[in-house]
């Protein structure tokens, strides 16, 4: 939803009636992830698709029913083989999807509140959870903050617990209650953070890498030398010349924080991973051979880390692609930290 933000914008403030279709389950081969959205204006105008072109018709003549009835509705869509090859995929599948007014034109103040809630946390870059309840007919949504506050229609506690672990994991999902009722948790987490310890020449074409993949980075290196000499061609989010222990829980540590850890000295790489091993951050990798890893599990062992802490190490840091040079080992980094990402949609 966030990347149709400027769509949304102008619709709105052209009062324009609009209604909001998103993938809530999959089976198979299905043309589009968990989480996709498409905008259908009362005009008939597109933003965003569901399945690539399979069932975007049969949607929008769901969506002209929707603006004179004003109910929500479940959609579900088996997608053919034959459909399937005409958007790249070799089999077919399945597909649910939610169809629903946008939230400022269904009438109700909560809903316009949810939406306006949640557009600040796109433009300020914070993370949103986003709660609906799978039911035909009148719309029931709420908004969970990270800080726990909720907003929209009430749901238990039990369900606000549940839509928290799967922040957390990172995965859009349904939920199932005893009652039988289905809700759908999406998550809006902010821009992915990668936070380099270490200021060298596989940093400078690690930003480069990082910013082309839209993250947000943030360099930390204690020494001025390498923090101010290094020529970055693609300048960080922030440089800070102290040690990680003194900034690093300013930062949020938590699923969507990938941290590399570069320096190659002991004294700031152990000073780093002290802070970021108890952490929830979805990745720590260090640069440095088998030997060096072997080495640096010795010394925070006794430190007291645990196995399941250590293991979190990536180490020797990157895939293995035989990478040689700087740029090589920033790439195999890069491809890494995105093969973590993408396990879990995030």
């Amino acid at each position: 939803m966030k990347e149709f933000l400027s769509v949304i914008k102008s619709w709105t403030k052209q009062n324009k009636k609009f209604a909001i279709a998103r993938v809530t389950k999959t089976w198979g081969s299905s043309p589009r992830p968990v989480g996709s959205t498409m905008l259908i204006s009362e005009d008939e105008e597109m933003a965003g698709s569901v399945s690539g072109g399979c069932v975007e018709a049969s949607v929008v003549k769901k969506a002209r029913e929707l603006f004179k009835s004003g109910n929500s509705e479940q959609l579900a869509f088996g997608v053919s083989d034959e459909d399937a090859w005409a958007v790249g995929l070799s089999c077919g599948g399945k597909m649910e999807v939610f169809l629903q007014v946008f939230f400022p034109f269904n009438g109700k103040v909560e809903e316009k509140a949810i939406w306006e809630t949640l557009e600040t946390c796109f433009v300020d870059n914070k993370s949103a959870t986003l709660i609906t309840r799978l039911e035909n007919g009148a719309e029931h949504n709420t908004l969970l903050l990270t800080d726990g506050q909720c907003m929209g229609s009430e749901v238990s506690p039990a369900l606000v617990e549940q839509a928290q672990v799967a922040y957390q994991q990172r995965k859009n999902t349904i939920i199932e209650q005893a009652s039988g009722e289905r809700w759908f948790i999406q998550i809006f987490p902010r821009q992915s953070q990668m936070l380099i310890i270490g200021a060298a020449h596989i940093t400078a074409d690690l930003i480069h890498l990082a910013k082309f993949y839209d993250f947000e980075v943030i360099v930390i290196d204690p020494r001025g030398t390498f923090a101010h000499k290094t020529h970055f061609t693609t300048p960080p989010d922030q440089l800070i010349e102290k040690y990680p222990s003194e900034v690093l829980e300013q930062f949020d540590l938590d699923p969507y924080t990938y941290a590399v850890v570069l320096s190659h000295d002991p004294k700031i790489d152990d000073n780093a991973l002290q802070v970021l091993l108890p952490s929830n951050v979805a990745y720590i990798g260090a640069l440095g051979s088998n030997k060096n890893q072997a080495k640096r599990i010795a010394r925070l062992s006794e430190q007291g880390f645990s196995e399941t802490e250590l293991a979190k190490i990536h180490g020797p840091i990157g895939m293995n692609i035989s990478a040689k040079t700087p740029r090589e080992i920033a790439l195999s980094i890069m491809g890494e930290i995105i093969g973590v990402k993408n396990k879990y949609g995030r």
